[in-house]
C-alpha cells in the first residue's frame, strides 16, 4: 500500500491530500450507507497519515450538521505533514479537539490511530485508550485497519480495536480478513479513492479473491455439441475398507461440478455400498497391489484424486507413490494421501503433471514441519515458502482458505462458515476440484474455483439447514443449487 500511495502521489500526481480527503468521504458515507449514527461521534486521531484520514472525517461530519470531538492519541512532535494540516484545519474550525479520555457517551467511535505499517505491541497510553474505546457503548468503526491488528498476519498486537465496520482504502488489508483480525474488524469494506492498484497485478506477494458473482466467467463452459468424454475421465483412488464414505463424497462432488465420468478404484469391501450410493460411477476394486492394473487406470485417466478415505497402510503407501511416479496427468492429493506424501516428499519433484495439495493446518504441519500455531499465524508466508520449495499448487485449507503456486497471485477465499467444520467436507472440496480439473479448467484456477464453489455450496446449505445440522452431503447440495442459477 506504501508502494501504491507513493506511485499513485509522486508518479501520476495525485496530491496526498486529494487522498486523504476521499479516504474521509468514503467512511463518512459507508456509516450513513448503514444508518450509523453520527449525531455524537469521538473521532480518535494518531500522528500519522491515518490520524490526518481522522481529522477529515471530523470536518466533513461537523459539514452534516453534528458537531463532532476528536480525542489527539498521538504526539505533536510526530504528526506527518498531511496529518498537521488536516489538525490544524479542524482547531480552526472550532472542533474540540481534547488530548485526554473524555467522560461522555457517544454514538460512534472513529478509529484512526494506527495504520497498516504498524508492527509493534501496543503499551502504554496507547492501549489505554483503545482499552478504554472498546468498553464504550456504541458504533464503531475503523479507518482502513482496526488499531493493534497486524495488517500482514491479522494478530493483534497486544490489544486492538474492536470494530463494527472497517473501511478499507483502495484494497482490504488481509489482516482485516485473516482470524483474529477478522473478529475485530467486523464488517470490511474496500473503498476505492483513487490509489492505483495497478502495481499490484503482477506481484506475487499480493493477495486476490473472488466473489459468488465470479463463478459464472470461472466455470469451464458446456458446449451444445458434446459427449461424456468432453468433460472428463476421472479417477478416484479413495476409501479404504470401511471408508466407502470418503469415496463416495470426492466421486459425488466430481459429477456435481461437471465431471463426464467418475471411476473409483477403491478397496473390494467397498463396493456393494458404492454401487448402491453411487450407480453413475464405475467402481473398481483391490485386493492387494497390482501395478499393472493401476498403470491402465492412469492412462485412462485425465485427473486423478487420491486419498481420500485411502488409510495409510503399505498398500496405501504403494498407490501413492506410483501414482505420483507414473502419472501424467493432475493430480489431487487429500486427506491420508498427504499423511503418506510427508514421507516421500521428494517425489514432489520427480512428478511429471501437475499436483494440487489440499492440506488442513495438521497435514500441513506433517509437510511443513512447521507446528500448526506458527502456520496460523504466518499462513502466507509459510505457503509461499512451501510452494517456492515444491512444484505444486496448495490449497491451505482453513477458515480462510489460500491457495497458492509458485509465481502466481495467491487467492484468499472469503466465502464459506462455520457450518462446513464436519466430517467429509474435505472430500467434498477434492472431489469438486477434480471435477473442475477433468473439464480442462488450469490446475490452479481449479484449485481456486472449487474452494470458491465450495465455499458457496456451504454458505447455501446454512441458509437451508442453519450452522449446526449442516453435513457434507449437504455441500453437494449447495453446489448443485448454486450452479442451477448458472
Amino acid at each position: 500500500m506504501k508502494s501504491a500511495d507513493s506511485y499513485t502521489i509522486h508518479t501520476l500526481g495525485v496530491p496526498s491530500l486529494v487522498l486523504m480527503e476521499r479516504a474521509a468521504l468514503a467512511v463518512v458515507q459507508n456509516m450513513k450507507e448503514r444508518k450509523t449514527d453520527i449525531s455524537k461521534p469521538l473521532i480518535v486521531c494518531g500522528s500519522g497519515n491515518n490520524g490526518g484520514d481522522g481529522f477529515a472525517i471530523a470536518r466533513l461530519i461537523q459539514e452534516e450538521g453534528w458537531m463532532p470531538e476528536v480525542l489527539f492519541a498521538g504526539r505533536e512532535s510526530s504528526l506527518s505533514e498531511e496529518c498537521a494540516v488536516q489538525k490544524k484545519i479542524v482547531e480552526n474550525m472550532g472542533i474540540p479537539v481534547v488530548t485526554e479520555i473524555p467522560k461522555k457517551e457517544y454514538t460512534v467511535i472513529i478509529d484512526a490511530v494506527f495504520g497498516v505499517g504498524l508492527s509493534r505491541e501496543i503499551s502504554g497510553r496507547y492501549a489505554e485508550i483503545i482499552r478504554w474505546m472498546n468498553e464504550q457503548n456504541c458504533a464503531k468503526t475503523a479507518v482502513d485497519i482496526p488499531s493493534g491488528i497486524c495488517s500482514e498476519t491479522g494478530r493483534v498486537l497486544g490489544i486492538a480495536f474492536r470494530a463494527d465496520l472497517t473501511v478499507s482504502m483502495a484494497c482490504v488489508k488481509i489482516g482485516c480478513e485473516l482470524y483474529p483480525g477478522k473478529e475485530y474488524a467486523g464488517e470490511t469494506v474496500a473503498a476505492p479513492i483513487g490509489i492505483s492498484t495497478d502495481i499490484f497485478k503482477e506481484d506475487p506477494s499480493v493477495c486476490m479473491t473472488y466473489d459468488r458473482e465470479d463463478l459464472p466467467v470461472l466455470l469451464p463452459r458446456r458446449k451444445a455439441n458434446s459427449h461424456k468424454g468432453s468433460y472428463g475421465k476421472v479417477l478416484m483412488i479413495t476409501g479404504s475398507s470401511g471408508m466407502a464414505g470418503a469415496a463416495y463424497l470426492s466421486a459425488r462432488a466430481a459429477y456435481a461440478v461437471g465431471a463426464g465420468l467418475v471411476q473409483i478404484y477403491t478397496s473390494e469391501n467397498n463396493r456393494t455400498v458404492l454401487q448402491e450410493l453411487l450407480p453413475e460411477a464405475i467402481i473398481s476394486c483391490y485386493q492387494e497391489y497390482e501395478e499393472e492394473r493401476l498403470d491402465k487406470l492412469l492412462a485412462w485417466a485425465d485427473v486423478v484424486c487420491i486419498g481420500c478415505g485411502l488409510g495409510q497402510s503399505r498398500l496405501s503407501e504403494q498407490l501413492l507413490i506410483h501414482t505420483l511416479e507414473k502419472a501424467n496427468v493432475p493430480c489431487v492429493i487429500d486427506a491420508d494421501g498427504l499423511n503418506l506424501l510427508a514421507g516421500h516428499m521428494d517425489l514432489l519433484g520427480r512428478a511429471d503433471a501437475p499436483v494440487i495439495l489440499t492440506p488442513h493446518m495438521l497435514e500441513m504441519s506433517r509437510l511443513t514441519k512447521e507446528s500448526v500455531p506458527a502456520i496460523q499465524e504466518r499462513r502466507m508466508e509459510i505457503v509461499r515458502k512451501f510452494t517456492e520449495e515444491y512444484p505444486v499448487i496448495c490449497a491451505l485449507k482453513d477458515s480462510r482458505t489460500v491457495v497458492a503456486a509458485k509465481g502466481r497471485q495467491p487467492f484468499l477465499n472469503l466465502a464459506g462458515n462455520s457450518a462446513m467444520a464436519k466430517a467429509g467436507s474435505g472430500d467434498v472440496l477434492a472431489g469438486t476440484i477434480t471435477g473442475l480439473a477433468a473439464q480442462g479448467s488450469a490446475p490452479f484456477k481449479s484449485a481456486c474455483t472449487g474452494v470458491l464453489l465450495h465455499a458457496c455450496g456451504g454458505d447455501d446449505g446454512r441458509d437451508r439447514k442453519g450452522a449446526y445440522s449442516l453435513q457434507a452431503r449437504d455441500l453437494i447440495g449447495g453446489i448443485e443449487h448454486c450452479l442451477a442459477g448458472i
